[in-house]
């Protein structure tokens, strides 16, 4: 068994010493947290024989990372002794003295986890108190322990060995070296083993084989027996288990630190909203309610020297990470694959049949899930061979979680010695199905004998569940029982839902709405059990289980509850909140449970698009759904389970070719959903594929019946497989987009794939290149290809390292006439002034590109000198073109102003994160003064202008006829500069339609111009108001304004 540690509220490296350090750290100045890198390299600072911290590691870490660092190589004492010396080296004298009282106030506690501390001598009083404690603890768990109602041929791998106490110590003990935590929490899922740790921390405890030096006294409490309790105080929780409750509370007192507090089962805790406000406790004899004092114990508040060991299903709740200080989660994860081998070999006395089980278990991402708990295994063993014994025909390939707990309680009922009528038992299984649900929703898995009669369960079936080990009691509340494990629950739970009648389990909503909040909550919440719930009902709709239960079980399954599962599906496909947060593959799973293909393919025609991550355990489910998936459109596929290579063709099957040839088939599936001809769209980033899987894909892609029209590729592994494209490229005339940015093509990949461009079936008309390690060798090449195409309408080549490409070189060869290229980019191309030379020649010699994208590369003022010069000539048709962050300044506004009064074409222009300043807006203002600039839409966000600079563009305003779209955000114009705008706004020849005035540093002062515009102006339709601090006031009087029917606004942010 593995367990899996981390910390929370410390950033992963320590508890509140290591905040301590950590602020002299961050104290450091960047000249002296240098300094002290150097210092963790220099042998003569640090002790001898200490490990070195890789440079590599060190040179980029900040504070935090470093002081991790450190304590991931040095024992905490070293630490400290560590960063002491080279402070000293240093001479940083203050921070010294500081450092060396704090080393005085820490304890002189373990540095090795498998060293315990030296005991502390006691008194003789104390240790006969400790001794009488001992034994009754011991009596007690060991009567809990033989209490648990084990099936008899369960197979239990745990015994108690050297190995088991290392394992148990290490959940004290959870950090090698340094100070332990002192809030440490288990969690996991249901049945893995969590309650089992604590109590044989609790029985190794009392019988002295375990942490007899670190903890004085052990104490256990149970979270559900405290929820019952009356009002108490610490003292008396303390004693409950001493003699006449006599315990030594003033001995517990004198050494709280030797104190340990084992709190089992904080999800049964019901932690009030009022928490926070509570008054803190600090008294052990103050008497308050049992779980407010537990809630103290819990944030420190009472015996904050003392160690909490606390037990959680699932993930730590909000609750529970909002109370504790400074906690260490460990989760424990249950049975490992090698655990759960040894499982069924023990059970099933054959290593084969073993290893045939959990063959098939992995393909199966639930069930494989739920057996990391030991009773789940036990569940699917004693199933599987009661099947194998009784059915010759039994195949273990067809078998679903839902049918083997089905076969499961079918089993033990066939001998169940209750003389019932049909009728009878029909309505008990409604009853315990209802009694199973009710606790589903209100989290509520320990059912009092109250619940029972509630329900009207009669007695003679309560001791048949007994009996079958379906349920036990609980040890720590009389007269109290569960479910022997919670997926019995959960299943009965389900089973209810697919029942005759119309009655819910709880009271308000009928059955059929309870069904269709369980669904929605099954799919977007991260709640294993609701998802569990809702495959169990997606399961039990298989006509032919639903008839082995019936018979078996003698209930009456209700015979349209397909019809409200098919109703929910269609009421989803038209609710936007929760399609959109739905989980897919969980989905799917529930859809794959059915195995009925005309209901799949009922409940999957609604589905539109999907976004699924297949691995090994998601190929099955994922491909019995997705061919059945008939109107889908979009497909996002992350494949990550390895395809074989070639199918089997031996003359024999063996479990290794069955495996084999059953994922080649589920591959196929998969692509199949290609011949729908409703697919447009697919998705293939961040998959792992080889050429088999690859080139079967490109082949169903280029089959006449499919219509993809967008296809991206990016980072795809390993990158060679992309040549199969050529498939596509020649022989499906629909696609027309292709992205193949993040993936290094390298010369010969890239050429092969540019020379299909020149294809006469090829009608690519979109392509992106993005961080493809292309050079300007190969794009040479891609130009020369694209005089050849009369289709390629897009191009994006950013993101590759073109600072020496020459157009001229391969202008002669470049046949303007049949390019059919519009809009280009080479955004971070890492292009300079230099460049710009090279590729003004574009704006001139390809009279169809309209949109140029030069953002993030150095071109500077010279740069943009060149561009202009290609701008103002006649023959240039560009519409747009984008310069942000290209180190632009007032020089660069001169040379566009210029241009702009030449040129007819260019309506759009982006120039934000230039710093043009004041000046460089006057310059352009010069420009759109003119009546004659047809520029329709500015973005100078970002370009470091004031005040001034916008009461020139307010000014150019008053003259420009033109102007839609003006984008000034996150530049210092401040409510002046909004005044100034406003005035011209209201102007009725004003054609602005949109301003974007985000983080201008607004206040409430200039929302009575604004409130002036938005009542006035006809053409106002889109304003952006984000990161201004506008003020109730302010937005009063814009919601005011928009409230008026002359308000022409469409969108506010």
């Amino acid at each position: 068994m593995c367990w899996q540690d981390e910390l929370l509220g410390s950033g992963g490296c320590g508890g509140c010493i290591s905040e301590e350090l950590l602020s002299h750290l961050r104290g450091l100045d960047q000249y002296q947290l240098e300094r002290f890198k150097l210092g963790l390299q220099s042998p003569q600072v640090l002790a001898q024989n200490s490990p070195k911290i890789p440079w590599a590691n060190v040179k980029a870490a900040d504070p935090r990372d470093l002081l991790c660092l450190m304590k991931q190589h040095f024992p905490e004492r070293q630490v400290w002794e560590g960063t002491l010396r080279i402070f000293e080296d240093m001479n940083l004298t203050p921070l010294c003295e500081g450092l060396r009282a704090q080393m005085n106030e820490m304890p002189q506690g373990p540095q090795d986890p498998s060293q315990e501390e030296p005991d502390i001598p006691e008194e003789p009083s104390g240790a006969f108190h400790r001794g009488t404690y001992r034994e009754r603890m011991k009596a007690k768990f060991l009567a809990m322990w033989n209490a648990i109602p084990w099936p008899k041929d369960h197979i239990y791998l745990r015994n108690v060995t050297e190995q088991e106490h290392k394992e148990l110590r290490c959940l004290l003990y959870p950090k090698r070296m340094g100070a332990q935590p002192q809030t440490i929490v288990l969690h996991g899922v249901a049945g893995v083993g969590k309650t089992t740790l604590a109590m044989k921390v609790m029985m190794h405890w009392a019988e002295g084989l375990l942490f007899q030096q670190t903890f004085l006294y052990v104490f256990y409490t149970s979270c559900h027996q405290v929820q019952n309790m009356e009002d108490t105080t610490l003292a008396g929780l303390l004693s409950r288990d001493w003699p006449d409750s006599q315990a030594p509370i003033e001995h517990f007192m004198s050494h709280p630190e030797r104190l340990l507090f084992v709190i089992d089962g904080f999800e049964d805790m019901t932690v009030s909203s009022d928490e926070d406000d509570s008054q803190p406790c600090t008294d052990w004899y103050q008497q308050l309610p049992a779980a407010r004092i537990l809630i103290h114990l819990l944030k420190k508040k009472i015996v904050p020297e003392a160690t909490l060991l606390i037990t959680t299903r699932d993930c730590p709740s909000e609750d529970l990470k909002k109370l504790l200080l400074n906690p260490w989660f460990i989760l424990i994860p249950g049975f490992t694959e090698e655990d759960q081998e040894e499982y069924f070999f023990r059970y099933f006395r054959d290593r084969n049949e073993a290893k045939k089980i959990l063959r098939w278990i992995r393909k199966n991402e639930a069930l494989s899930h739920s057996c990391s708990a030991p009773l789940v295994c036990w569940t699917v063993s004693s199933c599987l061979k009661w099947q194998m014994a009784r059915r010759p025909s039994f195949q273990l390939s067809i078998q679903t979680t839902t049918s083997l707990y089905a076969y499961f309680f079918s089993s033990l009922f066939e001998s169940a010695e209750v003389g019932w009528s049909k009728q009878s038992w029909s309505e008990q299984w409604k009853a315990l199905c209802s009694l199973a649900a009710d606790g589903m929703w209100s989290s509520n898995f320990t059912f009092a004998k109250e619940d029972m009669e509630h329900r009207h369960l009669q007695p003679p079936l309560i001791d048949c569940l007994f009996r079958l080990n379906i349920l036990r009691k609980v040890s720590d509340c009389e007269d109290c029982m569960t479910f022997t494990h919670q997926s019995f629950q959960v299943f009965l739970g389900a089973m209810f839902y697919v029942l005759r009648g119309k009655e819910g389990a709880i009271s308000g909503l009928s059955k059929h709405q309870e069904l269709r909040v369980l669904l929605n909550d099954a799919f977007v919440d991260t709640n294993s059990y609701w998802h569990q719930m809702a495959l169990f009902s997606f399961g039990l709709l298989n006509r032919d289980l639903a008839r082995q239960v019936e018979d078996t079980l003698h209930c009456k399954m209700s015979p349209r509850v397909m019809d409200e599962f098919l109703r929910w599906a269609e009421a989803l496909s038209t609710s936007d909140v929760v399609s959109c947060s739905l989980e897919l593959l969980p989905f799917f799973q529930c859809v794959y449970e059915t195995q009925e293909e005309t209901f799949v393919k009922q409940i999957l025609s609604h589905l539109l698009e999907a976004d699924l991550e297949i691995g090994d355990l998601q190929l099955q489910v994922t491909s019995f759904c997705l061919k059945h998936c008939q109107r889908l459109s979009k497909l996002r596929l992350s494949v990550r389970c390895l395809i074989p290579q070639m199918e089997s063709t031996c003359d024999w099957e063996t479990p290794g070719t069955r495996l084999v040839n059953s994922k080649i088939h589920q591959w196929q599936d998969v692509c199949s959903v290609f011949h729908n001809g409703n697919v447009r769209e697919l998705d293939l980033s961040n998959s792992k594929l080889n050429a088999t899987s690859m080139k079967k894909l490109c082949y169903e892609l280029r089959n006449p019946r499919c219509k993809l029209q967008k296809l991206t590729c990016k980072s795809i592994t390993p990158v060679r497989v992309l040549k199969e494209l050529v498939l596509v490229l020649h022989g499906n005339n629909w696609l027309t987009h292709l992205n193949l940015s993040s993936n290094n093509l390298g010369v010969a990949l890239s050429m092969m794939l540019f020379r299909t461009l020149r294809h006469s079936a090829c009608n690519l008309k979109y392509l992106w290149l993005e961080s493809c390690g292309l050079t300007s060798v190969a794009c040479h090449g891609l130009f020369l290809e694209l005089s050849k195409n009369s289709s390629l309408c897009f191009l994006s080549l950013g993101d590759n390292d073109l600072s020496d490409i020459k157009v001229k070189n391969f202008q002669k060869s470049f046949d303007v006439s049949k390019c059919a290229l519009r809009e280009l980019s080479l955004e971070r191309c890492n292009l300079s002034a230099a460049s710009s030379e090279e590729i003004s020649v574009i704006l001139t010699s390809t009279q169809r590109t309209v949109r140029l994208c030069l953002g993030f590369n150095q071109l500077q003022d010279d740069g943009v000198r060149w561009l202009c010069a290609s701008l103002s000539q006649s023959d240039c048709v560009l519409e747009r073109l984008v310069l942000c962050f290209c180190q632009l300044g007032a020089p660069s506004c001169r040379h566009l102003s210029d241009a702009l009064l030449q040129n007819r074409s260019l309506t759009h222009l982006t120039l934000k994160k230039n710093h043009l300043g004041d000046e460089g807006v006057r310059l352009l203002c010069e420009a759109l003064s003119c009546p004659d600039c047809r520029l329709q839409s500015l973005n100078l966000s970002q370009c470091s202008f004031t005040v001034g600079g916008c009461q020139e563009l307010a000014g150019a305003l008053q003259h420009n006829r033109h102007m839609k779209v003006l984008d000034i955000g996150r530049n210092c114009v401040q409510d002046d500069g909004v005044k100034r705008l406003c005035e011209v706004l209201k102007w009725s020849s004003c054609t602005l339609n949109t301003l974007g005035l985000e983080k201008c540093n607004l206040t409430s002062a200039c929302c009575q111009h604004l409130s002036s515009v938005l009542g006035s102006s006809k053409s106002l339709e889109n304003l952006n108001l984000l990161g201004n601090d506008l003020g109730p006031e302010g937005v009063n009087m814009l919601w005011k304004s928009l409230q008026k029917s002359t308000c022409k606004l469409q969108k506010l942010g």
